[in-house]
């Protein structure tokens, strides 16, 4: 354990930024989880919805500096991907 009273506060702030990346994280894995279910139950209408809502999820988490840019274009284009195959 820290003895400096800087390093005892950066232990706090870094554990306040884990959590909130991590609440980020799961929310944009639960809106991906989202598309894929909808592609698999085949509903076009419930996957292009759930795109959108998974799209701008990723691009606030994007904003925020919890994913790099290239992630989340990559993540973005494969969803696209698969909601277009479905047609």
């Amino acid at each position: 354990m820290a003895n400096i009273k800087s390093a005892k506060k950066r232990i706090l702030v870094n554990q306040t930024k884990a959590d909130r990346n991590k609440a980020i994280r799961s929310g944009v894995k639960t809106a991906v989880k989202k598309v894929y279910a909808a592609i698999d139950a085949n509903d076009k209408e419930a996957a292009k919805t759930a795109l959108v809502n998974a799209t701008s999820a990723i691009d606030k988490a994007t904003m925020k500096g919890v994913y790099h840019k290239n992630y989340a274009s990559r993540k973005i284009s494969r969803l696209n991907l698969a909601v277009n195959k479905m047609a």
